[in-house]
């Protein structure tokens, strides 16, 4: 008797609703799949412009280096092509602009180097330091490695099958 019940029910006469809010939430989900690309391209061209602005801005001197890692100084500018001194008098190559990965900035001292200032410090060093103190940073520094296995105690013992 159930059985006709079904049946009865899904003749045509029953209305069901289908799903009317599927449509709703197939646009939310279009959305927010393109809000979600466009965020993650727009960081991408962010630093795909700075790169350029950077690329744009180079002048002989600088020194830079290249995306697979040499270093050299831009000796001379064309319009896409960059030429690089490896060493000072040595070779020169030439690179596409592009491939000029970064600036490589020199080092900055707070202070001018005086050898004199460093001498005197050696020496004020080497007088507060005695020598037992200086025996004693060494051996604390030096690791005992023996050159065989035979000094180290053994791990099992020899009547215990191997285990895997």
């Amino acid at each position: 008797m159930e059985l006709n019940a079904v049946l009865a029910a899904t003749d045509g006469t029953a209305t069901a609703s289908t799903g009317g809010g599927s449509g709703y939430f197939s646009w939310i989900l279009i959305i927010g799949a393109a809000a979600a690309f466009w965020l993650m391209t727009r960081r991408s061209r962010k630093q795909q412009k700075a790169q350029q602005e950077f690329r744009n801005q180079l002048e002989p001197g600088d020194e830079v280096m290249t995306a697979s890692g040499m270093i050299g100084t831009v000796v001379e500018i064309d319009d896409d092509a960059i030429t690089l001194e490896s060493t000072p008098g040595g070779g020169r190559t030439r690179w596409v602009r592009a491939a000029i990965a970064k600036k490589i900035e020199p080092p900055v001292d707070d202070e001018p180097y005086d050898e004199q200032d460093e001498a005197s410090y050696d020496e004020q060093d080497d007088a507060a330091v005695s020598d037992a103190e200086r025996i004693a940073r060494a051996n604390d520094a030096v690791i005992d490695v023996p050159d065989d296995l035979s000094s180290l105690p053994p791990t099992r013992g020899d009547d215990e099958p191997d285990r895997k």
